[in-house]
């Protein structure tokens, strides 16, 4: 023990000698490793902003969806399944559920005239299920039902269309036809993507179906339940029974899953996303390696008076072997070390991440798998290039010195 300290004290020495070297052949290391740590920190909010994205789309882990069809194509009569399917969802006690139906159209009364605008009938826990995404206002809540306003949520195009009046203001949109009269706006939905202008209102589907008497024949609605991750594959065939018992002729129902976790091309995407940009940062780490292995070998042959002079006073093979062997091993590590911070401090300012992942909800915190996988690397790439050069210190002679 007592001789490994005192190679470790030896190695700390020679660094503290050799600041300018040791700083020059170690900006490399500190890069590469921190490149490294950001890659793999990157690959994980990659992972979270995917599924948030998915989220959007088909739910999140796990939403079940249930729709009835015909077989012919009639309409499926949407107060009896609704009734059916509320009177089954009652035995399993569901805390998420909604109904959504689209292909619903209606005629708002524009400042440039009246246009028809497609609208989705939702109730109010769409919007947890899917993580949806307000640029300004509020989602639907359970007590919106009471006001004498029924409340509506738009997208930005159509706010634009509308003279793009706060919120703060309360904005009205008027609409013709079975469900006309006056909403109110409380959200405004922002655009998907470069170019988007599409038009669309979201309603409360009690609100909606306490104006007119029956959805229109081309509406297709659907029922979407929150469940647990562990509960899905049990839930699911059961509820599929119980809705298709008494079904009348004619008619099913299909009951499926939609997040990403039932998606198993999801997590193989994420896979080979990590796989690429680790064996990239790999790949940097491994050219920093080399680099360094260079300096330590050309710093060994202006190094072999010293560690002449230390063997002719009694150094043993050990001691010389460990003190160049950890020499490396010490500065490689404090390199990483400084490479991880770095990237820890600018990857922990949540402006970072929102400007890379642009739409981000819930940015995790700081992955220690990320800072576990640098120190890693750094420790392992120190011992490497502090291996060859040790072994070339332990042939050095006294004689060596001398004819130096």
């Amino acid at each position: 023990m007592t001789g490994f300290l005192g190679a470790l004290s030896d190695a700390w020495a020679e660094i503290r000698v050799h600041k300018l070297r040791v700083l020059l052949s170690l900006i490399g290391i500190a890069v590469s490793v921190g490149a490294l740590t950001a890659v793999v920190a990157i690959s994980e909010y990659q992972r979270q902003f995917q599924a948030e994205q998915s989220d959007r789309w088909g739910g999140r882990v796990a939403t079940i969806v249930v729709a009835a069809s015909t077989g012919d194509g009639t309409p499926v009569d949407a107060d009896e399944f609704d009734e059916r399917f509320s009177r089954v969802s009652e035995r399993f006690g569901f805390s998420h559920t909604a109904r959504i139906a689209q292909g619903v159209m209606l005629d708002a009364q524009l400042p440039d005239g009246v246009t028809p605008v497609p609208a989705r009938i939702m109730d109010p826990a769409y919007s947890q299920i899917h993580r949806e995404q307000l640029l300004e206002g509020r989602w639907f809540v359970d007590s919106d039902l009471e006001a004498l306003a029924p409340p509506v949520v738009i997208t930005e195009a159509l706010w634009e269309r509308l003279g793009r009046v706060p919120l703060a203001q309360h904005p009205t949109v008027v609409f013709d036809g079975p469900a006309g009269g006056t909403y109110q706006v409380i959200g405004i939905v922002p655009r998907q993507g470069f170019g988007d202008e599409e038009l669309r209102v979201d309603l409360l589907y009690d609100a909606y179906r306490a104006r007119v008497d029956a959805l229109p024949p081309d509406a297709m609605t659907q029922y979407e339940v929150w469940v647990g991750a562990q509960q899905a594959d049990e839930i699911g065939p059961v509820l599929a029974m119980d809705l298709r018992a008494g079904l009348p002729e004619g008619q099913t129902v299909s009951v499926s899953r939609t997040d990403w976790a039932a998606q198993s091309g999801a997590l193989d995407a994420q896979a080979t996303f990590e796989m690429i940009t680790g064996g990239i940062a790999a790949l940097i780490l491994a050219l920093g390696a080399l680099s360094l292995i260079n300096i330590q070998l050309v710093a060994m042959r202006q190094r072999v008076r010293e560690i002449g002079v230390r063997r002719a006073f009694g150094a043993s093979s050990g001691r010389v072997f460990f003190a160049v062997f950890l020499e490396s091993l010490v500065a490689t590590t404090v390199a990483g070390v400084i490479g991880i911070a770095i990237v820890v401090a600018v990857l922990r300012s949540d402006w970072v991440v929102t400007s890379m992942f642009y739409g981000i909800q819930d940015v995790p915190p700081f992955p220690m798998r990320a800072a576990l996988v640098g120190l890693v690397a750094s420790v392992i790439v120190g011992a490497v290039s502090g291996f060859i050069p040790a072994l070339v210190a332990l042939r050095v002679k006294v004689i060596d010195a001398i004819r130096f």
